[in-house]
Order: structure tokens, then C-alpha cells, then sequence
């Protein structure tokens, strides 16, 4: 047997570096009818195949994925259904606000959208407190 002085010394480990680029992911959140699935669509820059936007709440139940860029970088924007806190607000309350807490831990960030025609409601206040 070798002794230790006559082992080489370890080589360092290497980690191969992948060039494939990691597309940010941006989260779209908000209480219900608020304009996330209209905001989506602008920034994905396109309606079909994407978000749908209608005037009656609970629409978005899922998070949707979109693909969008800007000024050559691209990422993702996810699209989320309206964050309530209060599960009396719809029967798919709990299950909404999964699908949006599963955004959230994905993204990289996230814009909280507000109306600005209503301006702030208690509601936006508590989402805003929880980002």
C-alpha cells in the first residue's frame, strides 16, 4: 500500500455548466376581477390561446402558464385565479388560492395587481401585508 504522502493530491470537482438558460418565471396575483388575466394577455402579447377575461369573478381557476418577452429576455408569466383569503368568498376558494400559492413559490417574482379605478380595498391592503 501507498502511504499517504505518495497519493496525489484530490482534484477538485467539476460541475459541468449547462448552456441552456433558465426562463424566469413571474407570478400574477391579485384579488378576483382585478385585471391579472387582461394583464397577462398584454404582456404575453397576445389573446389567443390565452388568459380568459370576463366580467364575472371566478373564471381563472388554474394557474396558466404564458410565454412572453421583453427587450430580448424572455420569461414566463403565470397567470393566477382571484386570492382570497376568506374561503366563504366561492366554493373553489381553498382550491384557487392552492393554485396561486404554488405560483408564488415558483416564481422568481411577483406583481400583485390592484384596480386602479377602485383604488385599494382591505383586501389588496392583506395580499399586499402576505407578498
Amino acid at each position: 500500500m501507498k502511504n499517504m504522502e505518495e497519493q496525489a493530491p484530490p482534484q477538485p470537482i467539476r460541475r459541468r455548466r449547462s448552456n441552456v438558460k433558465v426562463v424566469p418565471l413571474i407570478a400574477v396575483v391579485g384579488r378576483p376581477n382585478v385585471g391579472k388575466s387582461a394583464l397577462v394577455n398584454r404582456i404575453a402579447g397576445t389573446q389567443s390561446g390565452g388568459a380568459i377575461v370576463a366580467d364575472e369573478s371566478g373564471i381563472t381557476r388554474d394557474r396558466t402558464y404564458r410565454n412572453a418577452e421583453f427587450l430580448g429576455e424572455r420569461f414566463q408569466v403565470i397567470d393566477t385565479g382571484g386570492l382570497v383569503f376568506d374561503d366563504t368568498e366561492s366554493i373553489f376558494a381553498s382550491q384557487i388560492r392552492q393554485q396561486a400559492m404554488i405560483a408564488i413559490d415558483e416564481a422568481a417574482a411577483v406583481i400583485l395587481v390592484v384596480d386602479g379605478q377602485n383604488g385599494l380595498t382591505d383586501l389588496d391592503m392583506e395580499l399586499a401585508s402576505f407578498l
